[in-house]
């Protein structure tokens, strides 16, 4: 017969099987408030919901609950966040690549140097669309609108110095138009933006394939192109490269935390990534939005963003969009 020790031994060996893979303590008891600095129906807010669903399905938190604030590209959200977080290990931020150039175009007073990086979680490709009854067919179509008349050429998408704003920029440049004119419209949510779109009160909009794919499949919409190197596997819509546009671009997501957490509370949220983004429900989410898993955490994730800070930086002071 086993002794009493080896039992005991035993049954901890079970149960820790058993709990292998689900939340820490702390974060099973975490009751989450999740910002998406942006109106409903954009990509943060998504994002936002997205991580939601996946976390209440897996059980990884006690709850959670998804704030919009919408304003200034995230600048609005993200000042009120570093004030009103300040120290709350409860408490993240979605933003991404469109929050970076926003801020620096809008010489935002907060910056996100006063923020607790995270974890990156996605990427996804820009597709430019026009309505279905427009007279524009292709990239050729688009680059020769630019280049009889760049102002009269409209443009719709998020925040203005977002991934959506660099992309039109850098769209004029690559077939030689004054990049520094184009006539961008910002929006701070999606259902906003694809309203003008469809209504006729833009030429072209620019935003992830997620947001627009239903409507090109509906035929109310007729996609121009994609930023990506190659096709959106099982998208038949060809990229801006094979059109003889060198564009190639991808917006990213990504999640930060208050300012003055603990070093216990950035690794427990840290933490709480890395079972949501291995999760069968975050995994669906992304088949299901048609995201990438571009997942990097902690001081990774720092390294690359003060990368992109000083790359978007470059950027928008070589389209003219900052000064410098």
């Amino acid at each position: 017969m086993r002794s009493l020790t080896q039992s005991l031994f035993v049954t901890a060996l079970f149960a820790a099987a058993l709990t292998t893979g689900l939340a820490s303590p702390a974060a099973a008891q975490m009751e989450l408030k999740i910002m998406a600095p942006a109106a409903p129906g954009g990509g943060w807010d998504q994002t936002a919901r997205s991580m939601q669903q996946a976390l209440n399905a897996e059980k990884l938190v006690k709850s959670s609950q998804v704030i919009n604030v919408a304003g200034a590209g995230g600048a609005v959200g993200l000042a009120q966040f570093i004030n009103g977080a300040k120290g709350d290990g409860n408490q993240i931020m979605v933003n991404g690549f469109v929050m970076v150039g926003a801020l620096l175009l809008n010489k935002s007073p907060v910056t996100l140097d006063q923020v607790t990086p995270i974890a990156r979680l996605t990427e996804e490709i820009e597709i430019v669309v026009v309505p279905a009854n427009s007279p524009i067919k292709n990239a050729k179509d688009l680059a020769a609108a630019l280049k009889e008349n760049v102002a009269r050429v409209t443009w719709a998408g998020g925040s203005a110095g977002g991934v959506d704003q660099i992309t039109a920029a850098l769209f004029a440049q690559a077939v030689g138009a004054d990049a520094s004119k184009v006539n961008y419209v910002a929006f701070s949510g999606g259902g906003e933006s694809l309203a003008a779109i469809l209504g006729g009160k833009v030429t072209a909009g620019i935003s992830g394939w997620s947001e627009y794919e239903g409507q090109v499949k509906a035929g109310k919409l007729r996609a121009i192109g994609v930023t990506s190197e190659q096709r959106i596997p099982g998208v038949d819509i060809p990229t801006f490269k094979e059109q003889g546009v060198d564009l190639v671009i991808a917006n990213w997501r990504s999640v930060m935390a208050p300012p003055g957490i603990s070093a216990e509370q950035k690794k427990n949220l840290i933490e709480l990534m890395d079972k949501l983004t291995k999760s069968a429900a975050w995994k669906e989410q992304l088949k299901q939005k048609g995201w990438d898993d571009a997942y990097i955490s902690g001081d990774a994730f720092g390294a690359f963003l003060k990368k992109e800070i000083a790359r978007v930086n470059d950027v928008l002071k070589s389209v003219g969009l900052v000064k410098s």
